[in-house]
């Protein structure tokens, strides 16, 4: 959910709806940022190597976006240019590639959460490389529909859980064919 509010917010803004805020930057630090970094140590002792790098990467990213935004504002440090962001963006997006390649072992929603995460990261690093305000209108909306989906996602797990059957589907991943389950 943290992911997939604070996702949905800021690409909002992506789309040309409203202004960057603090609404978003407090979203971004703390429902994004912090709480997924708690969460993705709460699957470090699960022994969840893909949660772990998963919760806490997105969450600190979340807190680096928004350092980027306000380091600036405070002194701190002098704006990153738009085709520094772009890099910045781009490397996300390539992270976010080899998470999805991860994710193809899950269920389909949470493949469809990364891939479209993806192609938002990859649309967003293309906006600021061209400084196209039509490419960043685009990301924004498919940035809303990645964020919907994480929320879809989460929402599934929290309700299929709590009532002992599947009242969102998530496209369970179906068992693989082992050697021993073909010989039976």
């Amino acid at each position: 959910m943290g992911f997939g509010m604070t996702t949905v917010l800021l690409n909002i803004h992506n789309a040309g709806f409203f202004p960057i805020d603090s609404m978003i930057l407090a979203m971004g630090i703390f429902y994004g940022g912090l709480a997924q970094v708690i969460v993705g140590i709460m699957e470090f002792k699960k022994g969840n190597t893909f949660g772990t790098t998963a919760f806490t990467s997105y969450g600190l990213f979340w807190l680096t976006l928004v350092g980027l935004m306000v380091m600036p504002k405070l002194g701190w440090a002098e704006p990153s240019p738009h085709t520094f962001m772009g890099w910045y963006l781009a490397m996300w997006g390539i992270f976010t590639a080899f998470m999805f390649v991860g994710s193809l072992r899950y269920c389909f929603a949470k493949q469809f959460v990364f891939g479209s995460l993806t192609v938002l990261f990859f649309l967003l690093a293309a906006r600021d490389f061209t400084g196209s305000a039509f490419i960043g209108t685009i990301a924004g909306f498919e940035g809303i529909v990645c964020g919907a989906s994480a929320i879809y996602f989460a929402m599934a797990q929290v309700l299929n859980e709590e009532y002992g059957r599947t009242i969102l589907p998530v496209g369970e991943k179906k068992p693989e064919m082992t050697a021993k389950a073909v010989a039976a």
